[in-house]
């Protein structure tokens, strides 16, 4: 059982909940005193006691990112959800233009997908049927402009085709593969491609989303 608060420390805990309902993250130092008309250091001593009794966890001493906790010590169901952006879309099969267009929202859980700036495109075709990758499937991606043998990627080709495929790495060119026997692997030459992204997650169909 967790030791019980002071009313200072449950004054702050009560603020901090409401920020993060209010903005999704909590608030700095420098706000946080002004807007509790308390000091900068009483502010710090009050986010140490809070998380040595269990009551939030932060990232590190200086780091704005903390996170509150629940009686489990789990981290706040508030918290655990992160949005983010649906961009364009992707073909998987024939690549199409690559559209760098707000395509609406999409909420994930953070302890799921705890990386930064992410992104989700809407996927269009079959090729990769055999990937658990469907059409109008929503596939999650980490930013990257790099790619490792067999990772599935968002790949640009000739600066303006998307495509989402197995990436594999030729002595002489890269070949973008479909997870489809029906569809013929690519060949491209090294200027030829421009990785944008790793696909980590698949949401299925439109669910989450908001417009």
């Amino acid at each position: 059982m967790r030791q019980q608060l002071t009313q200072n420390q449950q004054k702050v805990l009560d603020y901090l909940k409401q920020q993060v309902k209010d903005t999704g993250i909590p608030p700095s130092l420098r706000t946080a005193a002004a807007e509790l008309d308390i000091s900068h250091a009483a502010v710090a001593q009050t986010l140490k006691s809070l998380e040595d009794k269990s009551y939030i966890r932060r990232e590190g001493r200086y780091s704005r990112t903390l996170y509150i906790l629940e009686d489990t010590g789990e981290i706040d169901a508030a918290q655990r959800q992160k949005q983010i952006p649906v961009i364009g879309r992707i073909t998987a099969g024939l690549p199409m233009y690559a559209q760098q267009e707000w395509g609406g929202s999409l909420v994930l859980d953070a302890s799921v997908y705890p990386g930064q700036n992410l992104f989700a495109l809407k996927i269009q075709g079959h090729s990769m049927k055999n990937a658990g990758i469907l059409d109008q499937d929503l596939a999650i991606c980490e930013p990257r402009q790099y790619a490792r043998d067999r990772e599935i990627v968002v790949a640009l080709i000739h600066h303006e085709e998307a495509t989402v495929k197995r990436f594999f790495l030729l002595p002489d060119g890269i070949e973008l593969r479909p997870e489809n026997p029906d569809f013929t692997p690519q060949i491209y030459g090294f200027d030829e491609v421009l990785i944008q992204g790793k696909v980590i997650g698949i949401v299925r169909g439109p669910q989450g989303m908001e417009g």
